[in-house]
């Protein structure tokens, strides 16, 4: 049996971990808003439009690349050394790699950074979504699990606003990294002082029984039977709504930023702005709508709308269009439900002795495949001419992989998490 936190602590960790989402999802909107602005002055006079669109998508890449790594380690890490230690480094890593981007002179050595950068965005989410899963009981999941995701997009919108006001251009893009810098503070206070998960506690007391002792390293865990199942389901689970977000909706940014930067430099950020007030409506309500209508018929629903809505926002408006902003934050809204569906069931596939490592490997593992699936974007980005539209919507179509697979693999019936 653990000893249940009070109602303080467990406030205290469902602040921490929304903060820690937040600014990871500051991370994550970064280079969409900055990019072009990052890469005009990098290059100078070599710099093209193609030049652009490809670099923004080597920047996406790598980001997801590293946060594919770091979810699946800094999870382990999670399940062996506690969730709130985990989840102080991961800050620390995102924020400390995201302020050294001020200092870079090469695009390439800004590559290598968002590689960094995204050890730590991948390591917050699992470690975030199993403390606060475990600390609060099962009837509150579909509201903090709301919150969780709400976090990760207000951090997108939090970086619109800012962006809004303070423009960031080719000669003024390096004070957003300087204050992409500042969550290691954060990180510095949870690693030392945040309360970690009392069932973890109670779990490492207990792990000298024989189930514990048996149970080796969890990663192999995940892929053996009868853990083998639930970790494929999450991975698929968690890659539709991940290579939809980022190889098909973050294009819209950098072609807000090609049509209507040059009559308003703040354009690319206003848009941010109301794909992430949808955005964070969407998380949230996400997981309610889901706990009312079950997580099959959601997740099919929440595939078809995305599918529907991303195709309308590329083929049928486009940027300074009267439309397009609207059509913007009902993206925003539909597509990011499944970020409120991921938290509410994503932890409660896995038992507690792998629980963070399993939602981070079902979460990452998706974010090998946006990687992969971004590169080759940037790619076919170039073949068509450099044309936003078409990428973006040719790339929605992953959504409906969602709207068919939801169907054809196995959910037990049980939302309760796993001991």
């Amino acid at each position: 049996m653990s000893i249940e936190l009070s109602w303080a602590k467990k406030s205290l960790v469902l602040l921490a971990a929304f903060a820690a989402m937040l600014f990871d999802g500051f991370e994550l909107g970064l280079m969409p808003v900055a990019s072009l602005s990052v890469t005009q002055d990098l290059l100078g006079g070599s710099y093209t439009a193609s030049l652009g669109g490809e670099w923004f998508a080597s920047y996406t890449a790598g980001l997801m690349l590293g946060a594919a790594v770091g979810g699946i380690f800094l999870g382990q890490v999670g399940d062996t050394f506690g969730r709130a230690r985990a989840l102080g480094i991961s800050i620390i890593f995102y924020s400390l790699f995201a302020g050294l981007g001020a200092f870079v002179t090469t695009p390439l050595q800004m590559l290598v950074l968002r590689f960094m950068v995204g050890l730590g965005v991948g390591g917050v989410w699992p470690n975030a979504v199993a403390l606060v899963a475990e600390c609060w009981p099962d009837k509150s999941r579909p509201i903090v699990a709301g919150l969780m995701g709400a976090a990760l997009n207000g951090g997108i919108l939090l970086l619109s606003q800012i962006a809004q006001h303070w423009h960031i251009t080719p000669d003024s893009w390096r004070w957003i990294f300087h204050l992409a810098g500042v969550p290691a503070v954060l990180g510095i206070l949870i690693f030392f002082f945040l309360p970690d998960s009392p069932k973890w506690i109670a779990f490492k007391l207990n792990e000298r029984t024989v189930v514990a002792h048996e149970s080796g390293f969890s990663l192999l865990l995940l892929f053996k039977p009868p853990l083998l199942i639930l970790t494929l389901t999450g991975i698929i689970l968690g890659t539709v709504p991940l290579v939809g977000a980022w190889a098909a909706s973050k294009w819209m940014i950098p072609w807000a930023d090609k049509l209507g930067g040059v009559i308003d430099p703040g354009y690319k950020a206003v848009t941010q702005g109301w794909w992430a007030v949808g955005a964070v409506l969407g998380s949230f309500f996400g997981a309610q709508i889901a706990s009312f209508l079950g997580r099959r018929l959601s997740y099919f629903i929440f595939s078809l709308g995305s599918t529907t809505l991303t195709l309308l926002l590329f083929l049928v408006t486009k940027p300074l269009e009267e439309s397009f902003l609207p059509i913007v934050l009902a993206q925003g809204f539909v597509a990011t439900l499944f970020f409120g569906w991921l938290p509410l069931y994503l932890p409660a596939l896995f038992p507690i002795r792998v629980r963070a490592a399993g939602s981070g490997i079902s979460y990452n593992v998706g974010r090998f495949v946006t990687a992969i699936g971004v590169f080759f974007a940037g790619t076919l980005f170039v073949f068509l001419g450099g044309s936003y539209s078409h990428i973006g919507a040719i790339c929605g179509l992953i959504y409906l992989l969602g709207a068919i697979s939801i169907w054809l693999i196995p959910l037990s019936k049980n939302d309760d998490l796993a001991c």
